[in-house]
């Protein structure tokens, strides 16, 4: 069986619920993982949005969440994690502005698409002071086992 990762808020590449964007909330989606493979000893969840700033002319891709060396006795992130609520051991790197923890959706224009991305790593990587997805990723190679991934999109109701 393969690492599998869902949402009870949003069906893989169905839309994102308002609560968890910047026009409600702000909150991060619950999200549950299973069948991490035989030696897995943490996980890595980055969270981006290629289509950025404009998904008929992408130019970037924003990053919305950078967590690592989340427990392999992990399954699950709740609705709204923050740090607190965060499993013990997890560690937050920085996201596209510039901050730690889930910053939602808020796409300028157009529907944007939402990777969320899992990785089942055979390490812990430790203090890597706040990384960023890129330095995150850099750390990892060599190290994933799997990956899981489930896509939500989001666009914003028009504001005229």
């Amino acid at each position: 069986m393969a690492l599998t990762l869902v949402s009870p808020a949003f069906a893989h590449g169905g839309g994102i619920p308002p609560e968890y964007s910047c026009d409600g909330a702000d909150r991060a989606p619950p999200l549950e993982w299973s069948a991490a493979p035989t030696g897995t000893l943490s996980f890595a969840l980055i969270v981006d949005d290629p289509d950025a700033p404009d998904p008929k002319a992408p130019k970037m891709t924003w990053v919305h969440w950078v967590l690592y060396d989340i427990p392999a006795t992990a399954d699950r992130l709740p609705a709204g994690a923050q740090t607190k609520d965060l499993p013990p051991g997890t560690r937050e790197g920085i996201n596209s502005w510039k901050r730690t923890g889930w910053g939602g959706p808020c796409p300028p224009v157009g529907r944007h698409r939402y990777f969320h991305k899992l990785y089942a790593l055979n390490t812990l990587l430790g203090d890597l002071r706040r990384p960023t997805a890129d330095q995150l990723s850099a750390e990892f190679a060599g190290h994933v086992l799997a990956r899981a991934e489930i896509v939500g999109t989001y666009e914003r109701a028009s504001r005229g």
